[in-house]
């Protein structure tokens, strides 16, 4: 399975908190939307984890070149 782009997974993420909210979709699809949300949030986690390293080593390796 092809990892979704964050803001991919923000969007679907979006979309199944939208169909959550409106609490009107059987218990069943319900439970399998929420599963999906929790794995997009997950992703979403680990994505942002990479991203914050990845600014914090530009950092540090920019700021070590100033005169």
């Amino acid at each position: 399975m092809e990892k979704n782009n964050f803001e991919t997974s923000m969007q679907r993420l979006s979309t199944i908190v939208s169909a959550l909210e409106k609490n009107d979709i059987p218990l069943e699809e319900a439970i399998a939307l929420f599963e999906e949300g929790l794995g997009l949030v997950k992703s979403c986690d680990a994505q942002l984890k990479g991203f914050e390293t990845k600014v914090q080593e530009l950092i540090k390796s920019y700021g070590n070149t100033e005169s």
